[in-house]
């Protein structure tokens, strides 16, 4: 199974052996854990490479029910779904966006960008779909009490936790890529900040059994993020098209304040009053004041870690400013940045005690003072 047509030969397993053949390569991987399927001596480890571990019959009102917990054999099944995201993301490149770049005539700098946005738009996509699917069926729409109510969230439905192990494998096969793509050096410190963040995110919802609420949040984050890498690959094709950033920049605000207003609801309000405060790591249980205003700092301050602000006022994408805007990453809007410190203060006062909150002195204490001095 061919991914790219290659007009020259290289030494077996160099440096571009490997580079130009890692598609091939993670094919014949997947092939073999495949073909241990077919064989009883092999079939259980290879299961164990294909489907979610740790299974377990939970009893509910219409009889028992599998649900799932994490351990230490999900980096098994992570990483044979990274090999397939490799497969994919080579099926993407070759199929799809190589013959959209031919007709476009691109410079390297804007195909690694192209290249780049068309990749995350395939991604965020099929992201958003299937998020949007898992929330609706597992009915965290309709009921947003679910999100911290009977926390810890340890047993996980299948849906949910495949989602997460996917989510974990698209974001880890990321880092290789930036070694087989070639990616620029001055690209490689912003891409790996943008894979770093989503890691931290993704497997600090999956770890702290914060499942539910990730799910939403993921599900905000992702479609402006569709939104904004749709209108970058507009701009490509079409240098005076800036009606999908202007979309792009209100949707990000309008999503910003929402993921502020959910996380200070969740962890602010919903688990400060979860009956369970302990910090239990064999139960999954991290409902604590430091875990708290640790992961609130984290989901307001975590702006879209593409790179890029809004457009401002003025923005001509010929211009060469629009070029930087698309380019360099300019600092963060003040608002913004401070959204984490929002964030931490409001969960850290939602979770005090009503007699540390201070009191106003009434006016007969203040008169007496005034009388004193």
């Amino acid at each position: 199974m061919a991914f790219r047509r290659r007009t020259k030969s290289y030494p077996l397993f160099s440096q571009e052996f490997v580079i130009h053949n890692h598609a091939d390569i993670g094919f014949c991987l997947v092939l073999c854990v495949l073909i241990g399927l077919m064989f009883e001596v092999t079939a259980k480890t290879a299961f164990l490479f294909i489907l979610p571990q740790y299974n377990v019959s939970v009893p509910t009102a219409d009889g028992e029910t599998v649900h799932y917990h994490y351990g230490p054999k999900d980096l098994v099944t992570v990483l044979f779904y990274i090999f397939i995201t490799i497969i994919l993301h080579a099926v993407v490149q070759e199929y799809i966006l190589d013959k959209i770049s031919k007709r476009l005539h691109l410079s390297k700098v804007k195909h690694s960008k192209f290249n780049e946005s068309g990749q995350l738009v395939v991604f965020h996509l099929s992201s958003v779909i299937w998020c949007f699917y898992v929330v609706v069926t597992e009915g965290y729409l309709t009921n947003p009490r679910s999100l911290w109510e009977d926390y810890p969230h340890v047993y996980l439905p299948f849906q949910v936790k495949f989602f997460y192990l996917c989510q974990l494998a698209y974001w880890l096969h990321a880092l290789p890529e930036l070694y087989f793509q070639k990616v620029r050096k001055e690209e490689i410190p912003r891409q790996l900040q943008y894979i770093c963040l989503y890691l931290v995110h993704v497997a600090g919802a999956y770890l702290l059994n914060l499942s539910r609420l990730g799910l939403v949040l993921l599900l905000l984050q992702y479609s402006t993020e569709f939104l904004f890498h749709t209108a970058r690959l507009c701009y490509f094709a079409d240098e005076n098209n800036e009606k999908l950033f202007n979309a792009w920049a209100a949707a990000f605000g309008v999503t910003r304040l929402f993921i502020l207003t959910l996380a200070v609801l969740a962890i602010g309000f919903g688990l400060a009053r979860v009956e369970n405060q302990a910090f239990d790591p064999e139960k999954g249980n991290f409902n604590t004041l430091l875990c708290s205003c640790g992961t609130g700092a984290s989901t307001g301050a975590s702006r879209a870690p593409s790179a890029e602000c809004p457009p401002r006022p003025g923005w001509q994408p010929g211009s060469s400013r629009g070029s930087r805007v698309l380019g360099r990453s300019p600092p963060a809007p003040r608002s913004l940045s401070s959204l984490g410190a929002v964030c931490t203060r409001l969960c850290f006062l939602s979770r005090r005690p009503l007699s540390r909150l201070p009191r106003k002195r009434s006016g007969e204490s203040r008169e007496r003072n005034l009388h004193t001095d």
